[in-house]
């Protein structure tokens, strides 16, 4: 029996470097880089629809991600992170089918564009407090929702995690713990939805091996990269996100 799976040239065209940079997110630039793939791979299909298809490369990309940086995560961060992350999730379940797309990705690019332009404009000092923590709670059920909903809960969360100057490989670390547990939350609601179909689970074992790659370029990246540098690419890739999500919201 042939699987069912999307033959269209056109989008393996998008999906291959929408994988790739998916990968490399993995890294740390998940704020930035990695929620661009969603929107790139809708280039082709249903934002639903990519969503859905992304479900098991994001699961193989965690585990590569988690087996790396396995020693270096913040676990106090982590246990006030993600209950909230989780409560994002099931709004998200809830409220998927009464959403529209462009709205929350107009939503989640305004808010990354906002955030990158308070830094810019009133970069903090070296001695400053870091966000309250009923912020990072708020941006963390945020992040779980923008997460659910389009697989884009990089930025808010990093609204919060940025301004604790973790190394870049702790931030790193912390990142892929917290999406571990929120992208396996997602599986039952993804079902119950209906998304997890035969066609996508096909269509996103092509894909599969294609995630190794881009997790490997992002691991070597976070573990040799200059501070300073590792967030400059990091602001560049939440601009570009904020850019292509706000186009999106009006085209």
């Amino acid at each position: 029996m042939t699987l069912p799976i999307i033959t269209d040239w056109y989008f393996y065209a998008v999906a291959i470097p929408a994988v790739l940079l998916l990968g490399i997110s993995k890294s740390g630039f998940g704020a930035g880089f990695g929620s661009l793939a969603v929107p790139i791979i809708a280039l082709a299909v249903t934002v639903p629809q990519a969503a859905a298809i992304l479900m098991p490369v994001l699961l193989l990309m965690d585990l590569l991600g988690m087996a790396a940086f396995r020693k270096s995560f913040d676990l106090a961060l982590l246990k006030f992170l993600v209950p909230c992350g989780l409560v994002g999730t099931v709004v998200g379940a809830l409220l998927f089918k009464a959403l529209d797309a462009k709205v929350v990705a107009g939503i989640v690019g305004a808010f990354t564009l906002l955030f990158l332009a308070q830094r810019l404009l009133f970069p903090p000092r070296p001695d400053s407090a870091p966000p309250p923590k009923w912020l990072g709670g708020l941006l963390a059920v945020t992040s779980g929702f923008t997460s659910f909903v389009s697989h884009a809960g990089g930025p808010p969360i990093s609204a919060y995690v940025i301004p604790l100057r973790l190394s870049p490989l702790h931030f790193t670390a912390t990142l892929a713990f917290f999406f571990f547990v929120i992208n396996l939350s997602k599986w039952l609601p993804y079902a119950w939805l209906g998304l997890l179909d035969m066609r996508n689970m096909a269509t996103s074992l092509v894909l599969l091996p294609i995630a190794p790659i881009g997790v490997w370029v992002g691991v070597r990246m976070a573990k040799t990269i200059n501070p300073v540098l590792f967030y400059r690419l990091l602001y560049i890739g939440m601009l570009l996100t904020g850019c292509k999500l706000l186009w999106d919201a009006f085209h």
